[in-house]
């Protein structure tokens, strides 16, 4: 049996050890998997509402959802990640689901908009997400933005 629990939070409501668990994952993601050193603290985590799953403790999948106006026009999802212990486990796909209905819940909306790393391109695509033609290099890694109605 799984003891896999999902959270859902703003940033006020972190506690310091999930704020912790948070970061690290994903610096162990995105700055250290994908050899990409960036600045992961932008400024834009209090003004997210922070999903993700874990099990004692350890982040399993993580995103943060922003309502329309922050990051784009349209609501958005960003900063998606499975960490290396969960992948396989369709962790990713369940966070997406629930990232999507946490924005038409908290946000009365469909409307998303997306920085997909290109090669997440299909997986985006069984959501309903479509390329918009705007690709580009962010990071040093090909993203395309990705729009769903």
């Amino acid at each position: 049996m799984s003891n896999i629990i999902w959270k859902i939070k703003t940033f006020d409501e972190f506690t310091v050890p999930e704020l912790y668990a948070v970061l690290k994952a994903r610096i162990d993601v995105f700055i250290i998997e994908q050899d990409c050193p960036y600045p992961d603290l932008d400024n834009y985590d209090q003004k997210a509402v922070h999903l993700w799953a874990e099990e004692n403790g350890e982040i399993l999948a993580y995103c943060r959802v922003f309502n329309k106006g922050i990051k784009y026009k349209e609501t958005s999802i960003g900063r998606v990640l499975t960490t290396e212990m969960a992948r396989g486990k369709s962790l990713g796909k369940l966070l997406i689901k629930y990232a999507i209905e946490t924005i038409e819940n908290r946000f009365q909306t469909s409307e998303i908009r997306i920085s997909a790393q290109n090669y997440l391109l299909k997986f985006y695509s069984e959501f309903g997400f479509k390329d918009t033609g705007k690709k580009y290099l962010e990071d040093d890694i090909l993203h395309t933005e990705m729009f769903k109605q």
